[in-house]
């Protein structure tokens, strides 16, 4: 389970991410590759046939209280955010995307390179010739720079919760010409959303859970995106108690007698083993593993707040459902 925490940074909140970085070891001075070959990086992508028409540019859109500038439907577009790039994807933008950071492997056909996003090399990504950037966060003096050299910046910050990362994606939607495509998709993510929360009927006692992140036993509290997920089905986090004044930016690390003094009813995995967990030293008599609710999750999905959330929302909703009302209701 020790790579869900490098993975996670890609999801975590500004604030939080010089946290976890330092916590995984992260190396700050780590080079880029070199840019791409000039001739290669001119060559204009692919288009989709089936892309909408590019109206509504040129555009101008206020976006956390900056100003984004496009004269024209962007065709060269570097995202380095993964949830970003799944959402580009989902959108029908993927053919208008010429190069992703090392972090964003979904979908398959994402152009993946090894471009960072933590600790970015302006040279190697004004080496693609994009004529948009997509960043979750700004390191340093990454905008600036990269405004200084011509190439428009899109910042659109951790989402907050599922709204916000729906809302995210109608933004995508807006700046690359493809806004009917993404109501179309919004509109079925809510669908989906809604018809998960409405199939678990609401537990007269809140259960509680954990959600951990690796075997050194981090953790994710309701200040965080993931709690957020939970918090739509009245589930109590255990770790909260461990983050009261945030202090870990919402990941606060348990100990072992933590998690048994909390006995929740659930422990959430997020590339994890159930058996590993229960083999970690004091954890085998846990409330959750005795009863079989260690539940494991596909890690990407969820630490990330693009439109595959939606399966992390609905496999939370499977595994509430299953709770019986003994364990929903104990004090």
């Amino acid at each position: 389970m020790r790579s869900i925490r490098s993975r996670l940074v890609a999801a975590a909140p500004a604030l939080a991410l010089a946290a976890l970085l330092a916590a995984c070891g992260g190396d700050a001075t780590t080079p880029e590759p070199a840019p791409p070959d000039a001739d290669a990086a001119a060559t204009a992508p692919e288009q989709d046939p089936d892309a909408e028409p590019a109206s509504g540019f040129p555009l101008e859109l206020e976006v956390a209280g900056r100003t984004l500038s496009l004269p024209a439907r962007p065709e060269r577009i570097v995202s380095l955010s993964p949830s970003t790039t799944e959402g580009l994807f989902a959108v029908g933008a993927g053919a208008q995307v010429v190069a992703v950071d090392e972090y964003s492997d979904f979908p398959a056909e994402a152009p993946t390179t090894d471009l960072s996003g933590f600790t970015p090399n302006v040279e190697a990504i004004v080496g693609y010739d994009p004529d948009l950037v997509i960043v979750s966060y700004d390191p340093g003096d990454l905008v600036a720079s990269l405004e200084t050299a011509g190439v428009p910046v899109l910042v659109l910050d951790a989402a907050v919760d599922l709204d916000g990362a729906l809302a995210q994606l109608g933004t995508l939607g807006t700046v690359t010409g493809n806004v009917a495509t993404a109501q179309d998709v919004v509109r079925s993510l809510e669908d989906r959303i809604e018809a998960a929360v409405a199939s678990v009927p609401p537990l007269d006692v809140p259960a509680t859970y954990v959600h951990v992140l690796d075997d050194a036993l981090f953790t994710a509290t309701s200040a965080t995106f993931i709690g957020s997920v939970y918090g739509r089905f009245g589930l109590e986090n255990a770790a909260d108690a461990a983050d009261p004044d945030g202090e870990a930016f919402g990941y606060p690390q348990l100990s072992a007698e933590y998690l048994v003094d909390a006995d929740p009813d659930l422990v959430f995995l997020p590339g994890g083993d159930a058996d590993a967990f229960a083999a970690l030293p004091g954890l085998g008599g846990l409330r959750a593993v005795a009863s079989d609710r260690v539940v494991e999750l596909a890690p990407d999905v969820a630490s990330r707040w693009g439109p595959r959330v939606v399966d992390f929302v609905e496999r939370v909703a499977a595994t509430v459902a299953t709770l019986p009302e003994p364990a929903a209701t104990t004090p």
